[in-house]
């Protein structure tokens, strides 16, 4: 491990001195390389997709692991995108000059090496091998063993653009010792990882929050809230209730409880539940709405706290927006929350009380996203408060020094 992390550390340096130019280049190349060889990665992935059968892993997990003609396709643009995005390093961001004298310049840098750890979808190998090329960072992947084939051929082929154009392979690596021990000591090799991005379960968030000596920026679930109000666009509200658990409902980004205003409830719940029957979403109430609506399942602290990641959603009837508000504190993750209002006032002080990456007045939770944002994709969704927030994209893969210029001063 510490050998293979040297080599990566030392990859850095000679990342760092690539121009703009050069790295668009060959991130176009990588975007190629991907359609060139999609024969290769899906023949990978019918292998994971075959294990996955015989596991029994969920639909969800099944949605995450599969891939296509279409989705290669999709992560050749990503990258494409990425490509094409203004140089996140070497900008200034502020500049003063001292009362001494003394010129000093703030200026955007790579972090380093990053160590990013994650579960189920292949595409964030290419993604997040991408976004951390364009910002000048090695990465070191460790995917889900589920995605173990797959992750390896998308690895091989952006590894072998790097080749072709003398550059270290180490630049993109995948981790050697994929098992829970070599898990544990990637987030403790401080000496030459910078920072830790886990992204997947509750359990994987927890272990290497509570057990890194890396700095972590957690990816943490997505306990995501709609809110209707009172003053909702009725026809709006549904349609947006629906993209936001149904449209995919195996993301981090999905809604996983409906919160509904007491003084609409009694003519809204019956319309709701008529809109997700449709979907063949399965519904589960707070005792209020068990009473509108018969035959429910029952919703209390426990599936509140629940992130489903299938097509189940909890419903609650709250009093206003102030018991919509109450709700979220309560059993939000800091991911992104929705209200759905005419009301201005009413909206803005939602927006104000909500503590999230993401917070929207009339539009789904479903856009907290690196590419919807416009950022061409993205290492994931940040939950931490520092450093990064929200869909983590190239920006918030940079950290920044100071450039100080003098002439003979001391002090």
């Amino acid at each position: 491990m510490d050998n293979f992390l040297k080599k990566a550390a030392a990859s850095a340096r000679e990342l760092n001195e690539l121009s703009a130019k050069v790295k668009n280049a060959v991130l176009l190349e990588m975007a190629q390389a991907l359609r060139d060889n999609t024969a290769k990665i899906l023949q990978a992935n019918s292998i994971d997709m075959k294990n996955a059968d015989e596991n029994n892993l969920t639909s969800a997990l099944k949605d995450r692991l599969f891939l296509d003609e279409s989705r290669v396709d999709g992560m050749a643009v990503a990258i494409e995108e990425i490509s094409a995005l203004k140089e996140p390093v070497g900008r200034v961001l502020d500049g003063w000059m001292t009362d001494d004298g003394l010129k000093i310049e703030k200026v955007s840098v790579p972090i380093g090496v990053i160590g990013i750890i994650y579960e189920s979808r292949p595409n964030v190998t290419s993604d997040t091998a991408a976004l951390c090329f364009k910002s000048a960072n090695v990465c070191v992947l460790k995917g889900g063993k589920e995605a173990e084939a797959s992750n390896v051929a998308i690895a091989e082929v952006l590894k072998e653009v790097l080749i072709k154009n003398s550059l270290s392979h180490e630049m993109i690596s995948l981790l050697p010792d994929s098992s829970r021990e070599g898990v544990a000591k990637l987030i403790k090799m401080d000496k030459y990882v910078d920072l830790i991005v886990p992204r997947g379960g509750e359990g994987l968030i927890r272990y290497v929050s509570e057990n890194a000596s890396v700095p972590v920026v957690k990816h943490d679930k997505g306990q995501c809230h709609t809110y209707i109000d009172k003053d909702a666009n009725i026809d709006n509200a549904i349609r947006i209730a629906i993209n936001a658990k149904c449209q995919r409902s195996g993301v981090c980004n999905a809604m996983e409880t409906l919160l509904v205003d007491s003084a609409i409830a009694e003519s809204l719940l019956p319309k709701i539940k008529s809109a997700f029957d449709a979907e063949g979403t399965e519904l589960k109430g707070c005792d209020t709405t068990r009473k509108i609506l018969n035959g429910l399942a029952h919703a209390g602290d426990t599936e509140f706290h629940t992130e489903y990641l299938a097509n189940i959603l909890n419903i609650r009837v709250v009093d206003g927006v102030s018991g919509a508000i109450d709700h979220i504190i309560e059993y939000g993750s800091g991911h992104s929350e929705a209200i759905i209002s005419e009301n201005i006032t009413t909206a803005e002080k939602f927006l104000n009380a909500i503590d999230a990456a993401a917070v929207y007045v009339n539009a789904s939770t479903r856009f907290t996203d690196g590419g919807a944002f416009g950022f061409g994709a993205e290492v994931g969704i940040s939950t931490n408060k520092l450093h990064a927030r929200g869909p983590m994209g190239i920006e918030g893969l940079t950290t920044y020094k100071f450039k100080i210029y003098g002439s003979g001063q001391s002090r």
